[in-house]
């Protein structure tokens, strides 16, 4: 049996550091085999740098997946050179800088895919999430059946539909981009584990992570505005899978730490 950990979107200075905190202890404890999470506004709430990158993998995150704010931050271009466990979206044109999935290796020698793809409906019209899917779930079969996707995308009915679409097909799927977690974690009928939103890691007192006065000042005024990053108390949103080596979700718990400054 297998446990791994998806982190829910980690934002900014906060985020990280609650990840630094309770991140070692969950894995000892739970017996946590692999840690994935999603690190599109780990460096500052917008993209992710060479830093942070470094921060987040020796914290102890085995891969780290992104989504529409993958370019924000112009360093990302370097760091995808590098450094093979940080993925962008799978369904970016070819020949775009880094790759869309890439597969880790626990320390018990189990191979494990894990898969970027951002939606389409309300983001950038990239290619089709669910070609993209098929064409990434093909590929990685050929090393492992265990196959975790990171579909990052705004409507639920599409993070829906992809669950249904590849059920039977990976091990889960599971939604971030929202900020807000979702309370219908289940096990699909052929065996996928789905979340629609896995929550963020970040700032409680918040908008999306966001400074609230910032946030509700742009919708009052419709003016631009520099977002920041909130303070005060911090949460830590995520789950727990347990699959087997058919690549077969038995369980999925979500869990969740606060930390009050």
């Amino acid at each position: 049996m297998l446990r791994i950990f998806f982190i829910g979107d980690i934002v900014g200075r906060p985020g990280r550091r609650i990840v630094k905190t309770y991140l070692p202890e969950l894995i000892r404890t739970e017996n946590i085999d692999l840690v994935i999470a999603n690190g599109e506004n780990s460096a500052g709430g917008f993209g992710i740098n060479r830093e942070v990158c470094q921060e987040l993998l020796t914290s102890g995150v085995d891969v780290i997946t992104m989504g529409n704010h993958t370019w924000d931050n112009k360093e990302i271009y370097q760091v995808l050179e590098y450094e093979k466990r940080l993925i962008r979206p799978a369904n970016y044109p070819g020949g775009t800088p880094g790759e869309g999935y890439y597969i880790a290796e626990t320390q018990k020698g189990v191979r494990v895919g894990v898969v970027n793809i951002l939606g389409q409906v309300f983001l950038d019209p990239l290619a089709c999430p669910f070609q993209t899917a098929s064409e990434c779930i093909a590929d990685i079969k050929k090393k492992t059946n265990i196959i975790i996707i990171d579909f990052h995308a705004e409507a639920t009915s599409e993070k829906v539909a992809l669950g249904w679409y590849t059920d039977g097909k990976v091990t889960a799927v599971l939604g971030t981009h929202t900020h807000i977690t979702t309370a219908d974690e289940r096990i699909l009928p052929k065996g996928t584990g789905y979340i629609t939103d896995v929550g963020m890691t970040g700032p409680i007192n918040s908008i999306l992570g966001i400074d609230p006065d910032i946030v509700i000042k742009k919708f009052l005024t419709h003016l631009p505005a520099r977002f920041e990053v909130a303070g005060g108390p911090i949460e830590f949103n995520g789950v727990i899978l347990e699959v087997d080596e058919a690549g077969t979700t038995t369980s999925i718990r979500r869990v969740r730490k606060t930390i009050i400054n």
